[in-house]
């Protein structure tokens, strides 16, 4: 082995940094995956580089744009001596759905909104990656949308989305397997309410991180795949999406931590939006109302229907449902914000080729741009 390919880390990392690069090379114009496997035999391979033999990575996307260059068609499988190979996959059957060939990661993509959005994803046409700390839900989701979608459809990741070390694996995983990342979905989340008084620094700490901080983390190590591919490609675009909040527009009383993230992301959002675009990377947030039907407001026994009504937090309210109805009052449409709903604000920032930069609310009217 020689050591650039040390230097880099090893032969995962270079494969990490290839994928992209085969994508963007052989992709123009097709929906386009790219599957690796540490198998750098040639046989069956109808392009074999000697990865190894070569001074640095460059040269490696040297060699591999001059190999594409004398070929027509696309290969089956890549094979990089030194490295291992890939298998090229046009996923056919989803060639019309809107979403055709593009690889989404959802994090928080086990339960709630972030569940209800992959669902939507895969029906949209999307080969998705389920990330969250909850394997075991995570598993649970992939497998439901390989069985309906088809096998392949989905792939779940156990990821810290705090942890550094735990989302650059996240990311690279997701590379290896599909050969890029064209959809970040930001989703992942945590609330701990409480006033001045109530929250203590490791509370706050803690809903800092996983909502503010770990976009962050998810924004620096999934763009650089999609940076790699643009490069490749000049006509490859790719999206980065914050699930932000209606908090994330207006303040919430005793619910700074939670607030004061979402603000920040915003910030965020705009500030990798102006830094990204030059790869082509549009970078945007969606603020949805609140998910009522989902577990953080319904749960029979820990949503926050039972603890607002247990809280007297509602005046007058004796049940549930009536603590339910006063909230859905709040909102001009009568109903509670739904994962169809966000996805469609997905949807249209991933085809919207004109906008970036934006915090687009789905409050069924509570929240209106000023």
């Amino acid at each position: 082995m020689h050591d650039w390919i040390e230097q880099m880390g090893g032969p995962l990392n270079i494969a990490a940094a290839i994928a992209p690069a085969i994508r963007g090379v052989f992709g123009q114009g097709k929906v386009l995956l790219a599957a690796f496997s540490p198998d750098d035999s040639p046989s069956g391979a109808a392009l074999v580089i000697d990865a190894a033999a070569q001074d640095g990575l460059e040269a490696v996307y040297s060699v591999l744009r001059q190999s594409a260059s004398g070929m027509t068609g696309l290969p089956e499988r890549i094979v990089f001596s030194g490295i291992g190979s890939f298998e090229l996959l046009v996923p056919a059957a989803k060639a019309s759905t809107r979403m055709a060939g593009r690889v989404a990661l959802v994090t928080g993509g086990a339960q709630g909104f972030g569940e209800g959005i992959a669902r939507e994803l895969a029906a949209a046409g999307a080969t998705l990656a389920i990330a969250d700390l909850n394997q075991t839900l995570a598993e649970a989701v992939a497998g439901s949308l390989n069985q309906q979608y088809g096998s392949g459809t989905a792939l779940a990741i156990p990821v810290n989305v705090g942890d550094e070390d735990s989302v650059q694996s996240m990311i690279q995983q997701i590379v290896l397997r599909f050969g890029g990342l064209d959809l970040l979905v930001s989703n992942a989340g945590v609330l701990r309410a409480g006033g001045l008084e109530e929250m203590t620094l490791q509370n706050f700490e803690f809903v800092t991180r996983i909502n503010y901080t770990a976009f962050f983390l998810v924004t620096k190590y999934g763009s650089r795949p999609m940076k790699i591919q643009s490069r490749f490609d000049p006509d490859y675009t790719s999206d980065i999406v914050q699930i932000n909040s209606k908090s994330g527009l207006e303040g919430s009383n005793k619910n700074f931590a939670y607030a004061g993230g979402k603000f920040g992301g915003i910030g965020l959002v705009q500030s990798f939006a102006k830094e990204l675009v030059e790869q082509r990377i549009k970078v945007n947030a969606i603020c949805p109302g609140n998910y009522y039907e989902g577990p953080l407001w319904s749960d029979p026994e820990k949503g926050l229907f039972v603890q607002y009504l247990q809280a007297g937090k509602v005046p007058g309210a004796r049940s549930v449902q009536e603590v339910y109805d006063f909230y859905v009052a709040k909102v001009p449409m009568r109903r509670g914000c739904s994962p169809k709903d966000v996805t469609r604000a997905i949807l249209y920032c991933v085809e919207q080729q004109y906008e970036t930069g934006q915090a687009i609310p789905v409050t069924g009217g509570q929240n209106m741009l000023k």
